[in-house]
């Protein structure tokens, strides 16, 4: 044990100071505070109804009635106790606060890495640090993305476990790889784990090329192996996970879509305008190196402090504070996003050393890094540059089913911090040419100093500081003030705000880019210790990155948690609303500012509406065709809406409940069953129609139900006895066969209906509700949703838990033995 904390305790020291900071950066944890953050409350809206059941019985229901009428719960929130991952994310959220935990694992992953890529221990520190305050993953954190960035946090120590393995460290290589890409999958992010596959396919390539060259093709293929089976155990570990998903993909709006849009094909996949709505714009990726040159996120205000646009307001007779109060209102952002939360900035340092890099690298490790960072960087523009983009979305396997494609930015987060802190390793390792070094970075300085000084000088040389909507913002002006040289000139001094507000982060990335070279150069002419430069390095790296991150993620993002809980106190509508205890019914809340895309009606009620990025396809496809212009009624009586919540003006904006007294109720006998020919005339036949007398049925279910001759009993009844939202009780009496329309979403992936104990086959009635013909009689009518996916992907989670855990174990072992004395 003494030997080993001699040979660890500088990694020891390391990974606590990561811990404090940590805790330093998020210290309002340490006041009970949390993070407000408006995706979480939104997850907690979409899985109140699942923790409600899981606290009542010990276990999470399957499927959730919440929101969009009812969805699989896969998405939200799920059990998987057969999955050893599941405990190991049990216990960073046990042992760390949120969001305490993102970051430690942020650092520490990445620091394994830089180990792993041989890098001395206060140097590779500097490494984690870079990747780790990358600016994008405290975004991820403020904005509520949790499971991205937990997934994120995971890059780096997957990359170290395969590059272990390629070196020759099979089972401890393979190991590690194996336990991090299964925490990885089921962060259940699988976007994010698709781009570290891209980019892991890539270094595989260059892998290849190099056994090739040196004739070492056995041993890589042995380490291809390796990697090929612990893919197959994480995969397997998932296996619950991944299968659910992938059926319930197929039924998204990520899978084929039911309808064509207007002279279009029936799409396979996420529609391309709406995943290429986030893109990043080609120039913007200079905020890689100045994180404001774009002017921050869409909420950033320009700086009333020196602001043109005050002056030109003042000089024009406006008082000094409406001046300063008309300025906060005026955009400070002027790219082509309609929405982003900020820039992606890496660090004014590690850009510099990635240039250094490109001088003293000539390995493969370089060559990967280069390429795939501008794959993804072209990637990331997609409308703003298609030629790439589309070739990926056309024909590359799953990548038209994810959104946002500025996220595959995130893969050069991660690798060109690689590329930095590899060039310092290698200039100061004494392998080299000093003097031919220190010509490298003398040049690298003369670059990216140039730049910054050129962009200081002369801003508008490059840029225009106009976004595409400046014209229009002018014509507003202009409007408003009903004098045009006057709109004019405020245009004209916004732009001057952007260019100084740009100016200022230049030259603070200068000041950067200059002390770290400065350090650098005091290694190389041995000046200072390398571990005393490699700390300074380390410190200057972080001072860069933690003043950016904390534009975006700061202690005013952070709340009291009783203020946080008011956010799920019901409003009096709500109050009056739950007094109904009848089962079942659902709410439109008509009060939010988008009744049908909010998630936060399903803190308290069953919605017809709600937010997800994997919502159902048929649902949404109703939602476009039935709800894009006006209500439809009908439509809200077949999901058993019996109440609307809307805006009361004539009470100071307070909500009011109506009640419908048309809702269905939760299942109900139809006189007449239609059968339609295609989905658009099944969606066009629910456009207007009486849904307590019509059922509308896609043809491909017309020999079933005629085998069947459903009748029609004017007395029969069918109620709903016992609600669970994975298990459906009712009850029923019908003289006759009948048709049976349930208030129910259809999804025949895992539903079944038993009358009796006894499974007959169900229907899809209205495009998007469940139907049954029921024998006559008095019966007991059990609807369960029983996914194979689940239960059989459950039971091979558990033999590759076991499996996994086995493998580490051995390791473990095998690591620690020591060899036999001749």
């Amino acid at each position: 044990m003494k030997n080993w904390l001699q040979r660890n305790y500088l990694h020891l020291i390391i990974i606590a100071l990561f811990l404090a900071i940590s805790f330093i950066y998020l210290s309002p944890v340490l006041q009970h505070k949390v993070l407000f953050q408006s995706d979480v409350v939104e997850a907690q809206a979409m899985s109140r109804e699942i923790m409600e059941v899981k606290a009542e019985t010990g276990k999470g229901p399957l499927w959730t009635n919440s929101m969009f009428g009812g969805m699989p719960a896969y998405q939200i929130w799920v059990q998987y106790p057969y999955n050893v991952s599941t405990y190991v994310v049990s216990f960073f959220k046990a042992v760390f606060p949120n969001p305490v935990d993102t970051v430690f694992l942020y650092l520490a992953g990445a620091y394994l890495l830089f180990c792993v890529l041989g890098l001395r221990p206060w140097l590779a520190a500097a490494g984690a640090i870079a990747f780790a305050f990358t600016s994008f993953n405290f975004i991820l954190i403020q904005a509520g993305h949790s499971n991205q960035a937990f997934a994120v946090a995971f890059y780096a120590p997957i990359l170290a476990g395969i590059i272990l393995t390629l070196r020759g460290k099979y089972l401890i290589g393979a190991s590690l790889t194996a336990l991090f890409l299964a925490v990885e999958i089921r962060a259940n992010h699988i976007q994010m784990t698709y781009y570290l596959f891209l980019a892991i396919l890539i270094l595989i390539g260059f892998e290849l090329y190099h056994a090739l060259q040196t004739k070492t093709t056995r041993t890589f293929f042995r380490s291809i192996g390796y990697l090929a089976a612990v893919a197959i155990i994480s995969i397997g570990v998932n296996a619950g996970t991944l299968w659910t998903t992938y059926e319930y993909g197929k039924e998204s709006i990520r899978g084929k879509a039911n309808l064509s849009k207007a002279n279009q094909p029936i799409q396979d996949g996420l529609d391309k305008e709406y995943a290429y709505y986030w893109s990043q714009g080609v120039g913007e990726m200079i905020t890689f190196l100045i994180p404001d040159a774009y002017g921050g996120s869409t909420s950033s205000q320009i700086p009333v402090e020196g602001s043109e646009v005050v002056k030109t307001l003042i000089k024009n007779g406006q008082p000094q504070d409406r001046a300063e109060d008309f300025v906060k209102q005026l955009p400070s952002y002027w790219g082509e996003k309609s929405t982003t939360s900020g820039p992606w900035y890496i660090g004014a340092i590690v850009c510099f050393l990635a240039i250094f890099g490109m001088f003293v690298l000539n390995d493969r490790i370089k060559w990967w890094v280069l390429s795939a960072s501008f794959l993804f960087m072209f990637l990331s523009f997609g409308k703003h540059f298609p030629l790439i983009s589309d070739l990926f979305f056309d024909y590359v396997p799953l990548y038209n089913k994810f959104r946002s494609v500025e996220f595959t930015l995130i893969i050069p987060c991660l690798l060109i911090p690689i590329l930095a802190f590899l060039a310092v390793k290698k200039a100061t390792d004494g392998t080299e040419d000093q003097q031919k070094t220190q010509k490298n970075l003398l040049k690298s300085v003369y670059i990216i100093a140039g730049f910054l000084i050129l962009f200081l000088m002369a801003p508008t040389l490059l840029f225009n500081f106009r976004s595409s909507a400046h014209p229009q913002l002018i014509q507003k002006l202009h409007e408003i003030s009903g004098n045009a040289t006057f709109a004019d000139e405020i245009g004209n001094a916004l732009i001057k705000d952007r260019i100084s507000v740009a100016r200022a982060d230049a030259f603070r990335s200068l000041a950067f880019v200059l002390i770290a070279a400065g350090f650098i150069w005091l290694i190389l002419k041995k000046k200072i210790s390398q571990q005393t430069g490699f700390i300074l390095l380390a410190v200057a790296v972080l001072v860069d990155v933690w003043g950016i991150d904390k534009r975006y993620l700061n202690n005013r993002s952070f709340v009291d948690a009783d203020l946080m809980a008011t956010q799920f106190e019901p409003r009096q509508a709500d109050k009056l609303i739950k007094e109904d205890k009848s089962l079942d019914y659902r709410v439109l809340d008509l009060s939010r500012s988008s009744p049908l895309g909010d998630a936060t009606p399903s803190i308290f009620h069953k919605s017809i509406g709600g937010r997800h990025s994997a919502r159902l396809q048929r649902y949404q496809e109703m939602l476009d065709r039935q709800f894009s212009k006006t209500i439809n009624e009908p439509v809200l009586d077949m999901l058993n809406t019996k109440y609307l919540i809307v805006t009361d003006t004539a009470k100071g904006f307070s909500e009011k409940v109506i009640t419908r007294n048309t809702a269905n109720g939760n299942a109900w006998f139809v006189p007449n069953v239609n059968f339609v020919d295609n989905a658009e005339a099944e969606i066009n036949a629910i456009s207007s129609f009486d849904a307590k007398k019509d059922a509308f049925i896609h043809r491909e279910f017309q020999d079933q139900i005629n085998q069947q001759k459903p009748g029609f009993d004017p007395q029969s009844e069918i109620k709903l006895t016992s609600y669970h939202p994975d298990h459906l009780v009712y009850q029923y009496h019908s003289d006759k066969p009948s048709m049976a329309v349930f208030a129910e979403i259809w999804y025949n992936k895992g539903w079944k209906a038993y009358v009796d104990q006894q499974e007959i086959p169900y229907f899809r009635a209205n495009y998007i509700l469940r139907a049954a013909v029921l024998p006559q009689g008095k019966h007991e009518l059990v609807f369960k949703f029983e996914p194979k996916s689940y239960y059989w992907g459950e039971r091979i989670s558990l033999a590759s838990s076991i499996l996994l855990v086995g493998s580490l174990l051995a390791a473990l072992f095998l690591s620690q033995a020591k060899p036999k004395s001749a």
